[in-house]
């Protein structure tokens, strides 16, 4: 899916996947985060997702009035409190995304998919 942003100077297009690659990749910054998750539809095991692949444990999807709804699959650290992972990542995400952007993110979806520990 892309996303037509117009300008003064013309018109920005911009993939989902790009969103969904910067947005992983913020999210990963933020403290109780070991990695995104993707869960296989097959056998529903949970696969941690390392590099370049971290889009995957993240969903983009823009409404017709160019607001960005994300949602995450994220694993949490071990002994961490997960609402407070959860609002850091939702509040950083934001920020930086609308940063990016300069669009509004409307909602941003946390699931957690499991918890290890860190060594």
């Amino acid at each position: 899916m892309k996303i037509e942003v117009s300008t003064g100077n013309g018109d920005v297009i911009i993939e989902s996947e790009v969103i969904a690659q910067y947005a992983g990749l913020a999210a990963i910054e933020c403290f109780g985060i070991v990695g995104m998750a993707t869960v296989s539809m097959k056998d529903g095991l949970v696969k941690l997702l390392r590099g370049d692949s971290v889009s995957k444990g993240v969903n983009v999807v823009v409404s017709e009035d160019n607001e960005i709804s994300i949602d995450f699959h994220i694993i949490v650290s071990y002994g961490v409190s997960i609402s407070t992972v959860a609002e850091n990542l939702m509040s950083t995400v934001r920020y930086k995304v609308e940063e990016f952007t300069g669009m509004q993110v409307a909602n941003i979806n946390v699931f957690v998919e499991g918890v290890r520990v860190i060594d």
